[in-house]
């Protein structure tokens, strides 16, 4: 494991919790899914632990049964662009499903918070829920269009992001120059759902084009993800399913000559972290002690800040995750995560202790990608 680059981490904000019940603790504001103080807070503190970047799953489909946190929360893109503003080096990732939007409206959106951030913006293209598609006028297709639509949304989204070279703007005054029109390039896409012709109206990112992701676990998944994405976010109950499922993602990677040290594999976990596991003990009964009473599992990782630790490493080693997303349970648990477990990780040197780079990708330790030009769809 000596050559191998450092774990990478990432914080979900879910606001109220991933939970039924965390909106009642007394420590947790009621509004806070749709609190930008909130919001600003967890986001700077998980860029003082110098964590990767930052990451929102989206819903657009809720029902009263939902979670308290998706019943009334923030579009992606706009809390994200609000985040760029109070951070500085952590990355910014929004979720967009390709069943619901509009390839063009998304890469202008990513590739514009890219700017506003300076470089660190990244998009997970999900096919998410057949049910939502009612609410963006597409109740007529179904689950069998959702994998094909993905395919011609991401192919879009690249296309556009390369549709400046990166010395296309000139922006010569003296001989009054802007643009080399050589170097600006339209798509032309015709796909079974969606047709774009560009060209984008949005000079090259500075990080090449932003990182784009996907998430699942199906072989249509992992074909999709290792053909156009940097990274996926997956996930197993087990250790042993979830190096499994890591497996086939490098395996079909390196079928497809792609190097899996540039390409990202990400899980998500929600751990309940204390000074001894007496302590986390009392924090996981402090939640089930709320209403609905008992419907929080006993999560993955959880006990004395060394027992986490521990499964983190071993976890990490075993090559089930290249990136651990902490989601929160409990309402100070990325706060005990960062303040009990990351030292420890640090101390063995599986994460950093200071940001390496400027960009998302820097940090990430995934290559810039080369200009090249799309074939039409």
């Amino acid at each position: 494991m000596s050559k191998r680059k450092k774990l990478k981490m990432g914080a979900v904000l879910d606001g109220l919790g991933w939970n039924h019940m965390a909106w009642q603790h007394p420590d947790m504001p009621a509004d806070a899914s749709e609190s930008i103080d909130f919001y600003v807070q967890q986001a700077q503190l998980a860029e003082a632990a110098k964590f990767d970047t930052l990451f929102l799953v989206d819903v657009s489909h809720v029902g009263p049964g939902n979670i308290p946190h998706y019943l009334s929360m923030f579009e992606g893109v706009s809390i994200m662009s609000a985040l760029s503003m109070k951070t500085k080096s952590i990355g910014l990732s929004a979720t967009i499903a390709s069943s619901y939007g509009d390839p063009y409206s998304a890469a202008r959106q990513i590739l514009s918070l890219d700017k506003i951030s300076k470089g660190r913006a990244s998009l997970n293209a999900i096919t998410s829920n057949p049910g939502g598609m009612v609410n963006f006028s597409r109740g007529h297709l179904g689950k069998e269009d959702q994998y094909p639509m993905n395919k011609e949304f991401m192919e879009i989204l690249i296309g556009l992001w390369d549709t400046y070279e990166e010395d296309a703007f000139i922006r010569d005054k003296a001989r009054g120059i802007y643009l080399d029109h050589r170097k600006m390039h339209t798509l032309n896409y015709r796909g079974d759902y969606f047709s774009v012709d560009g060209p984008l109206n949005l000079s090259r990112s500075v990080q090449g084009r932003p990182v784009l992701y996907t998430a699942g676990t199906s072989e249509k998944f992992i074909e999709h993800a290792t053909s156009y994405t940097d990274g996926a976010f997956t996930h197993g109950e087990t250790l042993e399913a979830t190096v499994a499922v890591a497996g086939r993602i490098r395996k079909k990677l390196a079928e497809k000559g792609r190097k899996s040290e540039d390409f990202i594999i990400a899980i998500s976990q929600n751990p309940i972290v204390g000074r001894t596991d007496k302590e986390a003990l009392e924090k996981y009964m402090e939640l089930l002690s709320l209403r609905p009473r008992n419907s929080l599992p006993t999560p993955l990782f959880f006990g004395s800040a060394e027992t986490v630790a521990d499964k983190v490493q071993l976890w990490y080693e075993a090559g089930a995750m290249d990136m651990f997303m902490i989601r929160q349970d409990h309402p100070h648990g990325q706060r005990d995560f960062i303040e009990l477990v990351v030292p420890i990780l640090q101390e063995r040197e599986i994460f950093r202790t200071e940001y390496e780079a400027d960009t998302l990708r820097g940090n990430l330790e995934i290559p810039k990608p080369a200009f090249r030009k799309v074939s039409a769809g």
